[in-house]
């Protein structure tokens, strides 16, 4: 099947995802890279040695802790939902009409401005700074909740191991399929994510599906851990950002470790191969590839699918390892399989940060875009408005990956001193996971510095 699917799609791939795969070109570096590199490192490290000076159990359990209610909406709590939906359904139903009967040029089709700009950039942000609002716009879940469900119990042993899955194909598809470019593709693709989501749903009940399967509702729900403002017994509260990164009920099984790491990677990944060192790295794979497969743009899909699962493969090892370390060196009782699950929330931080540095240029540029066809999804302006980001905004990207690691490695102090109950432990506990948070900091700061890059034959 993978095979005859890279046959069939052979004409497509040389089409290529022009929106989110390009980069503008980057300003030349002022001082040397292995300067700037080290800076970015040795900032993580200075503030793990500084939140080692934090020893105070209280303080600590209280800054996690605090929170304030917001003033009761619950009278306005149902009409807001049912609006809510009705926005999530129409948004769905316009795409997948105006995929096929609107616009194609990709800058004013409602289609691809809505998945990208709005769902794939704008979306999570609201969810990280603001909170998680994607149960109520779901389109899928509010479909599945009207209609007749549950007829399987959802296997236990899966857990949201078909949410990695899907967030990975995701990506891979983003990546190889002209989605961002041609509106008919990127419907084709909508209706089998929507055809799969509400069997699934029926199948096993809207909630165990949403809650476990659905690829989106799994990121939206880890993001909006890292936000500050959270629905608990029907209230509204305010709590410092990452202050939920410290539950235990963030992550409950190896699958959401595995989805926290393929967050970050793929968001690496993406920014690799916009670079001059990406486009390098994918020239040369794909020449080194048997003269068997004939099919140059065969090749490269070999090579972007090579990266893609051997990188995720490397960051989600040097993770666990990070976990056997950390039980190593401590000599705790408590399993590296344990100590995995309660450092992984932190890593939520960072892929927040990722993302805003990623994609808040994405955003930012097609926002006037976005609201023109918002206005006028029917006949949208042949020349949408798009904007350039000023030049502040690659310091901008820098400053959220470094925020994001530094509230990573406060959340994980915070998780080290519930972990354990002598403090020394709990300081040498955070060792390799700081090693860890290290390295993903200098990878994503050297992505930032080198040289934008148009992937090479995917346009």
């Amino acid at each position: 099947m993978w095979v005859a699917l890279l046959m069939f799609v052979v004409d497509t791939v040389a089409a290529g995802n022009g929106l989110t795969l390009s980069k503008q070109s980057r300003d030349t570096l002022a001082v040397p890279q292995w300067l700037y590199l080290a800076t970015g490192g040795a900032t993580i490290g200075a503030s793990a040695l500084l939140a080692s000076f934090v020893t105070d159990r209280a303080f600590i359990r209280y800054l996690h802790s605090w929170s304030r209610t917001l003033p009761s909406i619950e009278r306005w709590w149902d009409p807001l939902v049912w609006i809510g939906h009705g926005l999530g359904v129409a948004a769905l139903v316009l795409s997948v009409f105006l995929g096929f009967a609107g616009p194609q040029l990709p800058t004013a089709s409602l289609t691809i401005l809505l998945t990208f700009a709005g769902v794939r950039a704008g979306l999570p942000i609201v969810t990280y700074f603001v909170g998680n609002v994607w149960p109520v716009l779901n389109p899928w879940r509010t479909i599945a909740a009207i209609l007749p469900s549950g007829y399987r119990e959802y296997p236990d042993s899966l857990q949201r191991w078909p949410a990695v899955g899907g967030l990975l194909v995701l990506v891979w598809v983003e990546v190889i399929f002209p989605i961002s470019t041609v509106p008919t593709v990127l419907v084709m693709v909508i209706l089998i994510y929507s055809t799969i989501t509400i069997t699934g749903a029926l199948l096993f009940g809207p909630e165990s599906w949403f809650d476990n399967a659905d690829p989106l509702s799994v990121l939206f729900r880890l993001y909006g851990a890292v936000a500050p403002l959270q629905r608990e017994n029907d209230e509204i509260q305010v709590k410092l950002p990452g202050s939920d990164l410290r539950s235990s009920d963030v992550v409950t099984d190896v699958s959401d470790v595995a989805f926290i790491i393929a967050l970050i990677w793929e968001l690496t990944y993406s920014g690799f191969i916009t670079t001059s060192a990406g486009v390098t790295t994918v020239e040369t794979l794909v020449s080194f590839i048997p003269a068997m497969v004939a099919n140059v743009e065969v090749r490269a899909v070999l090579v972007y699918t090579i990266l893609f699962v051997c990188g995720y493969a490397v960051f989600l090892g040097a993770y666990w390892y990070a976990g056997r370390l950390s039980r190593r060196g401590t000599g705790t009782y408590i399993t590296a399989r344990t100590i995995a699950f309660q450092f992984a929330p932190p890593l939520l931080a960072i892929a927040a940060g990722y993302h805003f540095a990623h994609y808040a240029g994405l955003f930012v540029s097609l926002s006037p875009a976005l609201t023109m066809a918002l206005t006028s999804p029917l006949s949208p302006p042949a020349n949408p408005l798009v904007l350039s980001p000023p030049s502040w905004f690659e310091g901008l990207g820098i400053a959220s990956v470094l925020i994001g690691h530094l509230l990573a490695i406060w959340a994980a102090h915070a998780v080290a001193y519930d972990l354990f109950s002598s403090r020394l432990v709990a300081i040498r506990s955070q060792y390799p996971f700081i090693a860890v948070m290290i390295g993903y900091t200098v990878i994503s700061l050297w992505i930032i510095s080198l040289p934008g890059a148009i992937p090479p034959y995917l346009s």
